[in-house]
């Protein structure tokens, strides 16, 4: 989940026009609320930073780029680390984005 809130998070990034250390910097810290349970809902924040900076996506969109992150953090784990969460999460992720 961690990996891909980093992932979504230099997307956000890019959307808001922050780049270079800025972009990482806000990536890192969308991560970092993923253990934190009073920050956990990252919607909510992408959601929050698009309507403050006049970005257009809808929740739909969002959702959908976070399928996307969630099914290309899962493939970038390193063969043999992946435990039965992991696989779980991909999964849902793949039965998610075909329907």
């Amino acid at each position: 989940m961690v990996r891909r809130n980093k992932l979504l998070g230099m997307w956000a990034a890019e959307k808001l026009g922050l780049v270079g250390e800025s972009a990482k910097a806000y990536s890192d810290e969308l991560a970092e609320g993923t253990l934190d349970v009073e920050r956990a809902d990252v919607l909510r924040k992408v959601r929050e930073d698009f309507n403050a900076a006049g970005v257009v996506q809808t929740d739909e969109q969002i959702l959908c780029v976070m399928s996307e992150f969630w099914l290309e953090a899962g493939n970038q784990k390193r063969p043999g680390r992946a435990d039965a969460t992991d696989v779980a999460l991909v999964q849902i992720a793949r039965n998610l984005q075909t329907k």
